[in-house]
């Protein structure tokens, strides 16, 4: 159509923290090369989707996104998955926004837990090949973007694929990845296992909560800098280190650099609880920032 509960630990489980230099991670977002874009003035539609789909807890959801574009990404109480996309494209004339609108969409692919929001375009060579072989090389090099505003199940596994653009997620908790080539990224997460590589970029994360339900977070970005803001009286050790230059923003009280060493550690654990831990490096700057309570 167009248009916590808490999970149950063992002693030896952690949870860690890291933002590091991704050299030799490959990002796997779609590549966005940059278009030749032709003289004069260019038009500009936009086409805005929606979609949803019946969706149960404890699925995956795989979002490819766009080469431009945001993504934002919503947990909700339903069994179902909402897809709201606005779709900008750009060329020179009415025929030429006629023959890309069907080129630049997403295709949704779906099996009993398993959903897939797949984004298409003239970026891919061997989508066009199968879809579209005589298309002009004159537009394939046309500027155009996907902002993506996706509603899932709170519980729910995810892997985002994004390219250059801002990135939300919130109210979601289970296996979480993200990738994206260029983003400022704000997310809030309670628990899961999480990964996130960013080659450029802001990252903004806070725990609006006293401890994490799940397993860990590792967060890597190349270049830019990673804000962690978390609860007063938050349950859990923190190990943050300098990668190269760089340097540590402390707002959360009772913060202190280990001796001999550019780390910074925190402890605040209540006897007999399960004890989460976020071990940081990062390049070029770390802010821990306490949240309001």
């Amino acid at each position: 159509m167009k248009t916590a509960k808490s999970a149950i630990f063992v002693l030896t489980a952690g949870l860690s923290l890291v933002a590091a230099v991704a050299s030799g991670s490959q990002v796997a977002a779609q590549k966005n090369k940059k278009p030749v874009i032709p003289a004069g003035p260019l038009l500009t539609r936009t086409i805005t989707r929606h979609e949803s789909r019946r969706f149960f807890y404890a699925g995956t959801v795989t979002i490819t996104g766009a080469p431009n574009g945001s993504v934002i990404i919503e947990g909700w109480q339903r069994n179902e998955v909402e897809i709201s996309a606005e779709i900008e494209l750009q060329a020179p004339t009415e025929a030429d926004l006629s023959r890309l609108a069907p080129l630049n969409n997403f295709v949704i692919d779906e099996d009993a837990n398993h959903l897939r929001i797949i984004t298409t375009g003239t970026h891919d060579r061997a989508f066009m090949k199968r879809a579209a072989k005589d298309f002009p090389k004159s537009l394939i090099g046309l500027p155009w973007k996907i902002d993506y505003h996706i509603k899932v199940p709170a519980v729910t596994d995810l892997e985002v694929n994004a390219g250059i653009g801002p990135t939300r997620l919130a109210g979601v908790e289970g296996a979480i990845r993200l990738n994206a080539v260029q983003t400022d990224a704000i997310l809030s997460l309670t628990g899961g296992l999480v990964s996130v590589i960013v080659q450029s970029g802001t990252i903004e994360v806070t725990v609006p909560a006293l401890s994490w339900h799940g397993l860990g977070a590792d967060i890597k970005v190349a270049s830019g800098n990673l804000t962690i803001g978390l609860m007063p009286g938050f349950s859990g050790e923190i190990n943050a280190s300098v990668l190269r230059t760089g340097e540590v923003k402390n707002g959360y009280p009772n913060l202190e650099p280990r001796e001999r060493t550019r780390a910074v550690s925190i402890k605040q654990i209540p006897a007999g609880e399960w004890q989460p831990k976020f071990n940081s490096t990062y390049w070029p700057s770390f802010r821990i920032l306490t949240m309001p309570s």
